[in-house]
């Protein structure tokens, strides 16, 4: 399988304010690249909730790229790939805007959800969070750091593909009756 697995941490409740992302590049389904940054958002305002999960204060990313100064570094990982990510409707939608916020070229590519393919694949877990299904699978990792994430989203989709014997993404998705979705700014 050939995929790239995102994922974003942010400052507070607004998508614009993506505060690191990481990226995990598998080829032929093997973990064979990653990127991972801190990213000092527009506004420096973080909220209490939002660093209690992650960690990361305002002055972790004081002295840190915005997100256009990694867009040439992050960009190359996303063009003309399918990107995963677990709850995907809110990474895209951070990535979205983000985007928009710094007026960059977006990348072509398609994605998919990670909650919706455990769903079908794992239906009697108790619950689809992702710390769930790491410990379902004795995965250990550091939750909403944004590099483990990633890497756990890209071991499910893994772990999906020897489960239901599929010789690669395309046959994992039609197996599963999943829609992959093009990503799009507007």
């Amino acid at each position: 399988m050939n995929f790239v697995a995102i994922d974003f941490e942010t400052a507070n409740s607004s998508r614009s304010s993506a505060c690191s992302v990481a990226v995990v590049t598998v080829e032929n389904s093997k973990i064979v690249d990653s990127f991972y940054s801190l990213i000092k958002p527009s506004n420096l305002k973080f909220d209490y909730w939002n660093t209690r999960i992650h960690g990361i204060t305002a002055e972790d990313v004081l002295n840190q790229p915005t997100f256009a100064d990694i867009w040439d570094k992050l960009k190359p990982y996303l063009h003309n790939k399918t990107v995963i990510a677990h709850n995907a409707a809110f990474d895209i939608s951070v990535l979205r805007s983000v985007i928009t916020e710094y007026g960059l070229t977006a990348p072509l590519f398609n994605h998919f959800c990670t909650v919706s393919m455990s769903k079908k694949v794992w239906p009697d877990s108790e619950n689809f969070k992702l710390s769930t299904l790491a410990k379902r699978f004795d995965i250990s990792f550091e939750h909403h750091n944004a590099l483990d994430d990633a890497r756990v989203c890209a071991t499910l989709a893994l772990l999906a593909q020897d489960q239901v014997k599929a010789q690669n993404l395309d046959t994992l998705i039609a197996k599963l009756e999943m829609k992959v979705k093009a990503f799009k700014t507007a």
